[in-house]
């Protein structure tokens, strides 16, 4: 019996074993493609859920990373009532007290929002006033009290067996700093306010913050303290040379209406305390301080030194100079240059709170916003603050 043989056309072997193999093989390639798609569609698949889940948590954050949830929709509600006169938001909102942003009605007004109490507290800091040097406290009731400390207490040396004597004890002076009202009353016509694309907010705290700080800065320096903070320049002054508590020392320069020689701004520096010295700061006006600044040394080197950092203030004589356009301009027995540590010399106190009131009624078709603040200042250590006097004695 004979085998058949299987040959090919090209007159090759073709065995059972051959066709087996080559169909494995193309099978193994056919499922290598189809597995590299599988992977391709997963890995699109991937992609695609990754890219909605980043959307999702986009659409979860807040709006603005930094405004906090309730400041939100106390905004709306204090621009509406400040639009309209709608209170409806405002009282029905509940936020932290400790945010003094909690509506309240007792007496017509309503708290501003925290983002125009912010501006408007901002820039009376950065207001070219005493406020910048001064020890400013934040208080809840009508006045605050300073204790201050100014006398000496007794001491003696003793021996092992001599009887020991009692010495005088420190004696403490109570400062009382009354607050204050200050308000501003701006207007703006009701079309203004209806118009949307007007930042009444924005508006409102610039208005309000104008007002506040010209108030203020001319109080802190001479305000009487009758219905208004008492100025550092209201304190009695005396010579340097006889100063006791109560009064702040000046020394004189010498001649009647000018500031003399260098020589003057030299004994103004030293006659204030080594422990006050290292905090000292000079306040002037800008007139003043264009006559200072031309004043030279006895080897012709300028007093007056400008920073030499971007923000850095003037120096005279070592010292910061802060230009409060307040003080007073050079004259027969005036104080125009004070020097001294305002830090402990000077103490403002005020409430945290600004309360806002919409009067639609008294100046038709505008619409009057009173505004009020809480606000005192006084002399808090009368050691830590002296005056140049432009006089002979």
């Amino acid at each position: 019996m004979k085998t058949t043989e299987s040959k090919s056309r090209t007159g090759e072997d073709v065995s059972p074993a051959e066709e087996l193999k080559t169909a494995v093989s193309g099978f193994l390639m056919d499922f290598k493609h189809f597995s590299t798609g599988i992977q391709a569609d997963l890995q699109k698949q991937e992609d695609r859920m990754n890219k909605l889940d980043r959307k999702t948590m986009m659409a979860k954050r807040p709006a603005l990373a930094a405004a906090s949830d309730f400041e939100a929709p106390h905004l709306k509600a204090f621009g509406a009532y400040l639009r309209s006169g709608d209170d409806d938001a405002l009282r029905g909102l509940e936020v932290e007290g400790k945010a003094m942003s909690t509506a309240v009605a007792a007496d017509g007004g309503y708290l501003v929002d925290p983002q125009t109490a912010q501006a408007i507290q901002g820039t009376l800091s950065s207001t070219a006033s005493i406020r910048a040097i001064a020890n400013v406290v934040t208080v809840d009731a009508t006045s605050f009290d300073v204790l201050v400390d100014h006398t000496e207490m007794g001491a003696g040396w003793a021996s092992e067996a001599g009887p020991l004597a009692e010495t005088d004890g420190p004696k403490i002076d109570r400062i009382a700093i009354p607050l204050h009202e200050l308000s501003a009353l701006p207007k703006a016509s009701q079309r203004l306010l209806d118009d949307t694309a007007f930042d009444i907010e924005g508006w409102l705290a610039q208005r309000i913050a104008d007002k506040f700080a010209r108030s203020e800065a001319a109080a802190f320096v001479y305000g009487d303290g009758l219905e208004k903070p008492s100025g550092f320049l209201n304190a009695p002054l005396v010579d340097n040379d006889v100063w006791m508590w109560g009064n702040l020392g000046y020394v004189p320069t010498g001649e009647d209406g000018d500031i003399g020689s260098a020589d003057t701004i030299i004994d103004l520096v030293y006659a204030l305390g080594a422990q006050y010295r290292a905090n000292g700061t000079f306040v002037m006006n800008s007139k003043t301080a264009g006559t200072v600044r031309k004043m030279k040394d006895a080897d012709g080197r300028f007093l007056w030194s400008d920073g030499l950092a971007a923000g850095e203030p003037a120096r005279l004589l070592g010292y910061a100079v802060l230009i409060a356009e307040d003080m007073p301009d050079a004259g027969s027995d005036t104080t125009p240059i004070a020097f001294g540590d305002f830090g402990a010399g000077y103490t403002v106190a005020e409430r945290p709170d600004l309360r806002v009131l919409r009067d639609p009624f008294s100046a038709k078709p505008h619409v009057l916003f009173y505004a009020t603040k809480r606000v005192g200042g006084a002399v808090s250590d009368y050691a830590a603050i002296k005056l140049l006097k432009f006089g002979v004695s």
